[in-house]
């Protein structure tokens, strides 16, 4: 016999911290999972007892496999783990989605794309998780495909609509349009753009108009178009306006572009940047080649990142709300757990934050 007459061997089970104490097993566990439902004096006792038996809880996979809920939710983002941690835009995105996590008492589950010639689709349907947020893939992109395929509550963020499903996007074309007039208002007529990823399958390099329309992920698309916007109402070119799509999102990518970009005859007197990384990249590069921001070069950013208003010299920049963004998608999926209706398309507002980065050309015109 073992302590208090319960009798030993075995391994601890519900049923047997039940059978010690002389109550139904349900009792056992309503002490775990509906504590409410037990006075204080009764839980200690089945904590107790379970402590002395070694029994440590509910299995949690066999309690979520009962509930058919994992209590966790899913973001599926295109690049590799490491980036969410590399890229501040990123980190903000997800702090928000994590606050409406704790909010709700649910876990969270980063769901990386590896490298594009080794995208694992089962990854995305073997992901133990009630719902996913989609965080800016590309329309191709195979895990995409997946998660849409799996009929789980989703919410897209900055993606193509889907009928159905309730999204959080910023206005991204408006957003450029405006950084690209800024620069037109100082007198700039030469201009240049460092791109983000146009597709599932980059090509790095000099985009021309064709591929630049061809662009499948949505703020690239949209974002060409802003600054299209601009430079035709101005009577400018597009079409001799360089597009350097770069094939990641880092100041080393930036730096390649502006390499490519200050190479070209006449050179570009103002770069636009879909991200404050390239951006960085862009004006290291430049100072790497004797050029000074913003008297020979005029640079602007996307993302207002906090690093933006400390760089040399502050960045001008399209200022986005990526904690926001988050906690919209995060709050908006739990919604749908609870069976609240999608919530409506949620658009987010953005400014332009003017700095030291830009200034009239050298001559005082393009």
């Amino acid at each position: 016999m073992g302590v208090n007459g319960e009798s030993g061997g075995g391994r601890a089970t519900l049923k047997k911290v039940a059978g010690v104490l002389g109550v139904s097993p349900s009792t056992v566990s309503n002490a775990y999972n509906r504590p409410d439902q037990l006075s204080p004096e009764l839980r200690e006792r089945v904590f107790e007892t379970a402590r002395r038996l070694g029994y440590s809880g509910p299995d949690p996979l066999g309690r979520s496999l009962r509930r058919q809920r994992a209590g966790t939710i899913g973001v599926l983002y295109t690049d590799r783990l490491s980036y969410a941690f590399r890229d501040p835009a990123a980190v903000l995105f997800l702090e928000g989605v994590s606050e409406a996590t704790e909010e709700a008492g649910l876990g969270l589950l980063l769901i990386p794309g590896a490298p594009r010639e080794k995208r694992d689709t089962e990854a995305v349907r073997e992901a133990a998780v009630d719902g996913m947020i989609v965080f800016c893939m590309a329309e191709e992109d195979p895990l995409l495909a997946a998660a849409l395929e799996r009929r789980l509550p989703v919410v897209l963020v900055e993606q193509p609509p889907v009928e159905g499903l309730p999204a959080v996007v910023i206005d991204d074309e408006g957003a450029s349009r405006e950084a690209a007039e800024h620069l037109i208002s100082l007198g700039h007529e030469r201009l240049a753009v460092a791109s983000m990823e146009l597709s599932y399958q980059p090509e790095g390099g000099l985009a021309g108009v064709e591929r630049q329309r061809a662009a499948t992920y949505r703020p690239s698309l949209a974002r060409l178009t802003g600054y299209e916007t601009a430079v035709a109402a101005a009577g400018l070119s597009w079409e001799q306006t360089p597009v350097y799509e770069c094939v990641g999102n880092s100041p080393e990518q930036g730096r390649a572009a502006a390499r490519e970009i200050l190479g070209q005859t006449p050179r570009p007197t103002a770069v636009l940047c879909m991200s404050d990384l390239l951006a960085a990249g862009v004006m290291q590069e430049a100072r790497s080649q004797g050029l000074s921001v913003p008297e020979e070069l005029s640079v602007v950013g996307f993302d207002d990142v906090p690093e933006a208003a400390r760089a040399e010299p502050p960045l001008t920049t399209v200022n986005q709300p990526h904690v926001e963004k988050g906690r919209q998608a995060g709050r908006g999926l739990v919604s749908l757990l609870g069976g609240e209706p999608a919530p409506r398309t949620a658009s987010l507002p953005t400014r332009l934050v003017v700095r030291s980065s830009t200034a009239s050309p050298p001559g005082g015109n393009g």
